[in-house]
């Protein structure tokens, strides 16, 4: 669970994120902590993760405690990857108050050592993506699933025929008319989203965006 409760915040967006692979309450304090939630849920690697999950206590150099929560703790799937805790800010914020994070992300790094973890500092160039906006359009379709068994298997025996093709080609292909192929629209998008059918998540999705079948 979460150490702190996050205040409201009338100069932030703040909230609470349904994710399923959050432990406790998916909390953020601004949109960039609500955008870097949404690519871990998405993120295939990422078994599981705690917002503000430990709250780091120390002395600075005048004896004075302080202290610090960190944004979020990551648990991968694959061993070779240490969970990692995250500290999400924007730049400027960084540039602005450094003095006074200095110490935090010290603190930050040296517990990471002790604990076999990682630290890791991200910022809005990492998160604010043409990959963030396909997860953004991408996972409310994985979060609903397929709504047909019947045009999933439609869908997939017709894509690996054809090959590499793009969504308004593979709908095209299977009926004539535009309302069922606007009906198979929220299944492919679920295929895709769940990495059964591929695309470049790093460019803008469209209809006319390549798709293909990895065999």
């Amino acid at each position: 669970m979460p150490i702190r409760k996050i205040p409201k915040n009338y100069s932030n967006v703040t909230g609470i994120a349904a994710h399923s692979k959050a432990e406790g309450q998916a909390m953020f304090e601004s949109t960039l902590e609500r955008d870097f939630l949404m690519l871990l849920e998405f993120d295939n690697n990422v078994e599981r993760f705690e917002v503000q999950p430990i709250k780091l206590e120390w002395q600075n150099d005048l004896g004075k405690s302080r202290s610090y929560t960190p944004d979020v703790l990551v648990y991968y799937k694959q061993s070779k990857h240490k969970p990692t805790l995250y500290e999400v800010k924007y730049r400027e914020d960084i540039n602005k108050n450094w003095s006074k994070l200095k110490p935090k992300f010290k603190a930050a790094i040296r517990f990471c050592k002790e604990n076999n973890w990682k630290f890791k500092l991200i910022t809005e160039v990492e998160i604010k993506t043409t990959y963030l906006e396909s997860v953004k359009f991408l996972l409310p379709f994985v979060r609903q699933g397929a709504s047909s068994e019947d045009d999933m298997m439609i869908l997939d025996d017709k894509i690996i025929q054809l090959g590499t093709t793009t969504p308004k080609e593979l709908v095209s292909s299977i009926y004539c008319d535009e309302w069922n192929q606007a009906r198979l629209l929220p299944t492919l998008w679920y295929l895709i989203g769940s990495r059964q059918i591929q695309i470049d998540l790093n460019s803008k999705i469209t209809m006319s965006s390549n798709i293909w079948k990895r065999h």
